[in-house]
């Protein structure tokens, strides 16, 4: 084996243009499978997470008559220790109302929660632009585009109206920008006793909201919760609500894994015929080896060696031309403010992965010349040489 291994590598030092151009080969489609691979799970991660990152990914509601949920603590504490999944989990309790300024009607949600619950999902600390957070009754947030349309400032009081006509006063105590023009104008959120009071709640509450560890396994998750409630209570997830995109989802990444799949057949293809061709031009060598007495099982490892070696160096430098790639691409495809139109996702696992692929693909398509190989007669070869 260690005398195959010396050949190979004196077959590849003695054609080094043509060895180079063969890594070169190996390297392009590596680094092209590296770069489209970050890319897309970069976008999917991306759009996942602009979509549904700072929303609930699995809801429990009420099915009763009144929609409401009564002792929720022990479903909260349930979920939170049985569930390993769950990341953040926060009560809500939500009311529809109207709210008057200067003579001018907003429909509005209210939404009662349970901020330092609710942090983890709605990130509400970190969106107030302007004020504090509510810290007793009838204290509000209000959104940004509200705040513009309304013209409502941060201390000043205004009226409620609850759907069933009961009318609060609230005081606004900051303003929030959630980054969704629909949220921003719509939803005011306070504490949920205070929703509870003005919509006559009692200790009740509307909903349970939750995040994951792993977005998509949340169908999964919601089952075995529903499995654990009672059957006046529902469980909704994401996946569910959000069929179109998961299904443009799931299109990205199959072709992606097409893209990546026929790259590596042309990357394998090419490597066969190059190396099929240096058989015939090392016949004579090969021949004259026989002849000396090198075995067929040998001749073959010669080409087998070749394969590897070359899928080695492929990939190397693959690898280092698909992170320049990527690079370059977050440099030069970018927003106004300077961040990547498309932030790739660089995965060690994944770029591990293609590398260990492209040496797999480039040892196997060695396999035809190496067969090639073992069949030459010395004898013919030296004749014909």
């Amino acid at each position: 084996m260690k005398l195959a291994f010396n050949i190979a590598v004196r077959f590849l030092k003695s054609s080094k243009g043509q060895t180079f151009l063969i890594a070169l080969g190996i390297a392009i489609g590596v680094s092209v499978q590296i770069f489209i691979g970050s890319l897309i799970q970069g976008l999917q991660i991306d759009l996942v997470d602009t979509t549904i990152g700072s929303q609930p990914q699995i809801t429990i509601s009420s099915t009763s008559d009144d929609k409401l949920i009564a002792d929720y603590a022990p479903i909260l504490a349930d979920v939170a220790a049985d569930y390993e999944g769950v990341k953040f989990v926060t009560p809500s309790a939500d009311g529809p109302a109207l709210i008057t300024s200067e003579d001018d009607n907003y429909s509005i949600l209210m939404r009662g929660f349970d901020f330092a619950a609710a942090e983890g999902i709605y990130k509400i600390g970190a969106s107030l632009v302007e004020g504090e957070l509510p810290q007793g009754e009838f204290e509000v947030l209000l959104g940004k585009d509200l705040q513009t349309e309304s013209e409502i400032a941060v201390g000043d009081e205004i009226d409620v109206l609850a759907g069933f006509g009961k009318s609060q006063t609230v005081k606004v105590t900051g303003i929030f920008d959630l980054g969704v023009a629909n949220l921003n104008k719509s939803w005011v959120l306070t504490t949920i006793d205070s929703v509870q009071q003005m919509f006559d709640y009692e200790d009740k509450i509307t909903g349970i909201e939750m995040q994951v560890e792993d977005v998509f396994a949340a169908d999964t998750i919601a089952m075995d919760i529903q499995s654990a409630l009672a059957e006046d209570l529902k469980v909704d997830n994401w996946k569910e609500q959000n069929a179109a995109l998961l299904s443009g989802l799931n299109g990205q990444s199959v072709s992606s894994y097409m893209i990546q799949f026929f790259v590596m057949i042309s990357v394998l293809l090419g490597i066969a015929s190059v190396l099929a061709i240096t058989v015939v031009q090392k016949s004579r060598q090969i021949g004259i080896l026989k002849a000396m007495g090198i075995r067929d099982r040998a001749a073959s490892q010669i080409f087998l060696f070749q394969g590897l070696m070359l899928g080695v160096a492929g990939a190397v430098l693959g690898i280092l031309l698909g992170l320049g790639l990527a690079y370059a691409f977050t440099q030069f495809a970018v927003n106004p403010d300077g961040t990547p139109v498309v932030p790739l996702f660089i995965d060690p696992a994944f770029i591990a992965f293609s590398a260990g692929f492209a040496i797999v693909v480039s040892t196997l398509a060695a396999l035809i010349p190496a067969s090639k190989s073992s069949k030459l007669n010395p004898i013919e070869v030296i004749r014909n040489a």
